[in-house]
């Protein structure tokens, strides 16, 4: 451990036994403050066990996160061909850019660097942010920019409702995804804004399929039962990757948390929905043991968590974890395959799936599921 040294702008000091004579180099500097430093707090006897550490042989700087300039950040690995996205454009595109542009709603698609922005929104399909676009956690794998966000909004609920009414009138839109930051630093995690956006939807869009995609509210269950009482379709909350790696992916958040949340939201009735990525740590069969908990821990009367999407994990900048793996096609289809076999009702799994990837189709299909089985 280096000394440390008090400043060498004091010239004089009472309680020091030395005088402070002009100092000739720094080297006569750091002796004087050496021993002002020993003559405050002497050395315990026997020395300074810390002297006594041997050096260490390697450096792990170079594989810190978000370290300082000057040393090497994580490379993003080169993408396999089958992680190739289409360039955003068209003009439906363009169209659904500007209505989000004009109404001031943030969408995560561009927050987070999505790459399937383009084909989503050429369909007409988005997911809006609200509450802001400053999270206050900082997750390893996510690019939201994360601090502490500077307002409330409280007029963001009735502007989203007016623009959804609007693209639901001019493109036909059926289903919309909401998402928000996490705002831990509001007593309710910003609850009240979630229900009255749901609600403020539901009136000025009948026959729109609102799914919403919510953070954990640290575990405060009457906030969470503010959205669950807003009712929404579908509530997804993300697991984002197996237990053990959620130190380093999520340490801000803890499993048997989100998983209790899931079972919540099944408990009273309504569709359950999560994801995970892949390739970022996991191995192939911790992914079977994540859907067998996932299933037996959120499992009451009413059901289990109906929808679970995997994608593959794509490192946003050098300063996000790496990649570990790329997971192959062939491998998803394994995974979707192993879920329905576990009786997950729709599993969504391949290499550029994001949670709100193909959400409408996921929601239609799962309307065809308990349909038929309500005939049955």
């Amino acid at each position: 451990m280096p000394e440390q040294f008090p400043s060498l702008s004091e010239t004089t000091d009472a309680t020091a036994p030395v005088a402070a004579p002009a100092l000739q180099s720094l080297s006569e500097a750091a002796d004087l403050g050496i021993r002002r430093t020993l003559a405050r707090h002497p050395r315990p006897a026997g020395g300074d066990p810390l002297r006594a550490i041997d050096p260490p042989k390697f450096s792990l700087s170079g594989m810190v996160l978000n370290n300082a300039g000057g040393v090497e950040h994580m490379q993003p690995r080169r993408k396999p061909p089958w992680l190739k996205a289409k360039v955003p454009g068209g003009p439906e595109y363009e169209r659904l850019k500007a209505n989000l542009a004009s109404a001031r709603l943030v969408t995560v698609c561009q927050e987070a660097g999505c790459p399937n922005m383009g084909e989503c929104w050429s369909r007409g399909v988005a997911t809006i942010m609200i509450l802001g676009d400053t999270c206050t956690r900082a997750c390893g794998f996510c690019n939201v920019k994360t601090g502490r966000p500077p307002v409330l909004d409280t007029d963001e609920p009735r502007r989203v409702a007016e623009s959804l009414r609007t693209m639901q009138l001019g493109s036909g839109l059926k289903h919309i995804v909401i998402t928000s930051v996490n705002r831990d630093e509001l007593a309710d995690g910003g609850a009240a804004i979630w229900a009255e956006t749901i609600q403020r939807t539901r009136d000025a869009c009948p026959g729109l399929s609102i799914e919403v995609l919510i953070p954990d509210f640290e575990g405060n269950w009457a906030a969470l039962q503010m959205v669950i009482d807003a009712r929404p379709h579908i509530i997804n909350h993300n697991l984002e990757t197996i237990r053990r790696m959620y130190p380093a992916v999520r340490p801000s958040a803890k499993f048997d948390r989100s998983l209790e949340l899931l079972r919540r939201v099944k408990e009273q009735g309504l569709v359950a929905k999560t994801g995970i990525m892949v390739g970022i740590g996991e191995r192939d069969e911790e992914v079977g043991g994540f859907m067998a908990d996932l299933l037996e821990k959120t499992a009451t009367p009413r059901g289990r968590c109906d929808i679970l999407t995997i994608g593959q994990y794509l490192q946003p900048t050098r300063n996000h974890l790496p990649i570990d793996r790329f997971v192959t096609p062939e491998r998803f289809a394994a995974y979707k395959a192993e879920g329905l076999g576990m009786g997950f009702r729709v599993v969504e799994s391949g290499p550029l799936v994001r949670s709100s990837y193909h959400a409408d189709h996921q929601a239609d299909e799962l309307s065809e599921i308990l349909a038929e089985r309500a005939g049955a």
